[in-house]
């Protein structure tokens, strides 16, 4: 091997240098044009990640998806459109969701319903197409078929005898009514539809809303000492709420409940042995104030003028047809409207 001299190692390692420097030269803006590219992506697509995030947590991208129904795992093959509500007891369940074209079943007539009501604008005013198909508890199973909806929901005791019919017209999902009571565990309920119409967020969100509404609310009425009765007032009864059927007023808003377990019918001798400290009455007339309502003659008499509730001027009306329900809508409007009642005292 041939010994290299001195010029010879000055030449290798001048060599060595240059390619060190192209091979940095080279490498620094590859390095910086990714780090740019990184970046130009991030601002250019942040929003639609960000998009993309929610519309994940809401579920619209997650279909098709599984449902426990009460006759099984179903499959939903896409977020649903048209959806039509066979069960009459759910309607207030399904309006505080995000709808573009519903289909419902009333527990009484269109013409009693309160959809046309101040109280229900803000939930179906946005809804492009709400259509009647059932009234008094019962489908119209024609006028169902006429709207063909994406999809239908029913339950498993009140739509028992119709559901085979209901599978004719579209996928029908099965609430399960044995499971838990759909008439007092509304939060479960919307939770439920919130999974089946990729709404999830808006379950949330309303049911956060609420337990706020019950939170102030109730910071609102620590001020109220006694007693108060709610009575459901109608044409010619009055019916005492029992602590455990409104157990949202009640305990949600830290009310006392009179001194008896018996709720039900009560005469005018029978409220004036609670006497209690307030009187809420729950109108069944507030809509149409030219009906008859059993307290028209009542508030003639000297029992009635004699009660302790009467004389302190803490008796308050409200509209028990929907304040008495036991959906969201109707729990919803109670809280605000007692709340804003006996804080007025």
């Amino acid at each position: 091997m041939h010994r290299m001299g001195y010029k010879g190692w000055v030449l290798v390692v001048a060599l060595f240098c240059f390619v060190l420097l192209m091979a940095a030269c080279s490498a620094a803006p590859k390095t910086e044009q990714s780090q740019s590219n990184i970046e130009q992506s991030t601002a250019t697509n942040g929003e639609g990640a960000d998009e993309a995030a929610t519309s994940t947590e809401t579920g619209t991208d997650t279909y098709p998806r599984t449902i426990q129904t009460a006759r099984g795992d179903m499959e939903i093959e896409q977020q649903p459109k048209k959806i039509a509500l066979a069960h009459w007891g759910l309607s207030d369940d399904l309006l505080v969701f995000d709808l573009d074209s519903v289909a419902i079943t009333l527990p009484f007539t269109e013409e009693q319903s309160l959809l046309k009501s101040d109280i229900y604008k803000p939930y179906v005013e946005g809804i492009s197409n709400l259509e009647v198909v059932g009234e008094n508890t019962q489908v119209n199973l024609e006028a169902l078929l006429a709207y063909e909806p994406d999809l239908i929901i029913a339950g498993n005791v009140t739509n028992k005898d119709i559901l085979e019919q209901l599978d004719q017209i579209a996928p029908t999902v099965v609430v399960d009514e044995e499971k838990q009571d759909v008439f007092k565990e509304w939060r479960a309920v919307i939770t439920e539809f919130g999974h089946i119409l990729g709404q999830e967020d808006a379950a949330k969100a309303y049911t956060d809303d609420f337990e706020q509404k019950l939170v102030e609310g109730k910071n609102k009425l620590q001020s109220v000492e006694g007693s108060v009765a709610f009575l459901q007032i109608r044409e010619k009864q009055a019916y005492l709420q029992s602590a455990e059927y409104i157990t949202e007023y009640y305990e949600g808003l830290g009310l006392t409940p009179p001194a008896t377990e018996a709720a039900g019918e009560l005469t005018l001798e029978g409220i004036a042995k609670l006497d209690p400290d307030y009187l809420i009455l729950g109108y069944f007339n507030m809509e149409d104030s030219s009906l008859p309502a059993v307290t028209d003659e009542w508030e003639k008499s000297e029992v009635w003028k004699g009660l302790k509730a009467v004389k302190n001027g803490q008796v308050y009306k409200i509209n028990g047809q929907v304040a008495f329900g036991f959906g969201p809508v109707s729990k919803t409007y109670g809280v605000e409207t007692i709340t804003e009642s006996l804080q007025a005292k």
